[in-house]
């Protein structure tokens, strides 16, 4: 089946449920941010107590982008959940859940209990999850699909320098 097959056959939700959906894939990605960010509350003491690649961004960066990606990633989860809900798209709307799981891990991985290894398999199980994802939603909305690249290209990014930073700093990330 696909998405055009799929919108003619299932109704839109209302103007008022589109909003509260809206509203329910934000606060969920949000939760998680939350869920990492408790990880994060030290992050800018040690993160800049660690020694970096002269191409890591300041640390005050993070935030806003993650903002940005979150915001993205509750769009893109609302553009597939729209077109029928969770019957119409359990395994998509499944996977996006996982990687929001997965991803508010990593910061304790890294941030709290220091473990450099575990941190970057947490990051490849992140990437693999997030990629299922991306073809995932791109199989019922192209543009919900193309609204996880912003967020594929970050991890990679931040994938990157992770690994660096643990190199450069195997007795703090042991």
């Amino acid at each position: 089946m696909n998405a055009t097959s799929l919108s003619l056959n299932t109704p839109t939700p209302s103007r008022g449920r589109q909003v509260l959906g809206l509203v329910g894939w934000l606060l969920l990605c949000f939760a998680a941010a939350g869920v990492g960010g408790l990880a994060s509350a030290n992050a800018a003491g040690f993160y800049g107590a660690l020694t970096r690649p002269d191409w890591a961004p300041p640390a005050w960066l993070f935030g806003p982008v993650w903002s940005a990606l979150y915001t993205l990633m509750a769009i893109s989860a609302w553009l597939v959940w729209r077109r029928g809900g969770w019957a119409a798209a359990p395994g998509a709307l499944g996977l996006f859940v996982a990687q929001l799981a997965v991803n508010a891990s990593w910061s304790w991985f890294f941030f709290v209990w220091h473990l450099g290894a575990a941190s970057l398999a947490v990051q490849v199980v992140l990437l693999a999850l997030v990629l299922a994802n991306l073809v995932a939603f791109w199989r019922r909305s192209a543009l919900a699909g193309a609204l996880l690249l912003p967020y594929m290209a970050w991890l990679g990014f931040a994938g990157a320098l992770m690994t660096t930073v643990w190199r450069l700093n195997p007795a703090q990330l042991g």
